[in-house]
């Protein structure tokens, strides 16, 4: 029988099993510097002040990422120093501690506080596979239909948050890669065509709720800059403006349920 020790008592197991834990410290490491490509370097809350980094092994270094259908690059991660400077929001510390909850002072639902916040992302619209805009309106989309055994929303009243009609729904807007309804289309009582999101509607046959925001609310929802078209940017201010309602449209949302 041959000897599996390759040097004194050193065997293969032996190897094999300090190659997998100096791999899986490598690993942990690498994942830690990978994950600091967004929102790093970090700052005190209070004071503003820059943290430290936390040294190379906890900094990643700068990547460029090539973006598909010839959308450029993207390099990240992006420090202050690069022009990334602190946004201002509307909004205020409760108190003055760290970790103190923020308390709106503008429009919540439109100023990106709390459940509403967004992130700035791109301003084209998310692709398919082909590099076709994803979500469209189902007007423009000819192989997609509403089931015949389901309730079509178009034609029917929105009701609110406060139990008042806020509109009527004009058209839907799918996402022609997954096949399912994203927005809906929705006409309001001053003639203007918003669009809410579908994930927080509740279709029935007496008709769409959406309990998110209240009717009037709908007249501030964020517009869309092109006909037809839907950015990334837009569907974060969009679905940030009815996220924002959950916790904001009315006052009693805000005090604790015990």
């Amino acid at each position: 029988m041959k000897s599996a020790y390759i040097v004194g008592s050193i065997d293969v197991a032996e190897l094999t099993l300090a190659a997998f834990f100096l791999f899986f410290v490598a690993l942990i490491f690498w994942l830690r510097r990978e994950d600091r490509r967004e929102g790093y370097p970090l700052e005190h809350e209070i004071s503003g002040i820059i943290e430290s980094v936390g040294g190379p092994l906890s900094t990643a270094l700068p990547k460029r990422f090539l973006l598909p259908f010839d959308r450029g690059t993207v390099v990240a991660p992006v420090g202050r120093a690069e022009g990334r400077e602190p946004v201002d929001i509307a909004a205020k510390r409760f108190e003055n501690f760290p970790g103190a909850p923020y308390v709106p002072t503008g429009n919540p639902l439109a100023d990106g506080v709390g459940p509403a916040a967004y992130a700035n992302r791109a301003k084209w619209p998310d692709q398919d596979a082909h590099g076709r805009p994803r979500i469209v309106p189902l007007s423009s989309e000819p192989h997609i239909s509403v089931w015949s055994g389901s309730h079509d929303p178009r034609g029917m009243q929105v009701i609110a948050a406060d139990g008042k009609v806020a509109g009527t729904v004009t058209e839907l807007w799918v996402d022609r890669a997954e096949h399912q309804i994203r927005y809906l289309a929705v006409e309001t009582p001053g003639g203007k065509t918003v669009l809410a999101p579908m994930a927080m509607a509740s279709v029935s046959a007496r008709g769409v709720s959406i309990t998110a925001i209240n009717a009037a609310d709908y007249e501030g929802v964020p517009q869309l800059e092109t006909a037809g078209e839907i950015t990334r940017y837009e569907e974060e201010r969009v679905i940030g403006y009815f996220g924002g309602g959950y916790l904001y449209a009315n006052a009693g949302r805000q005090e604790p349920i015990l």
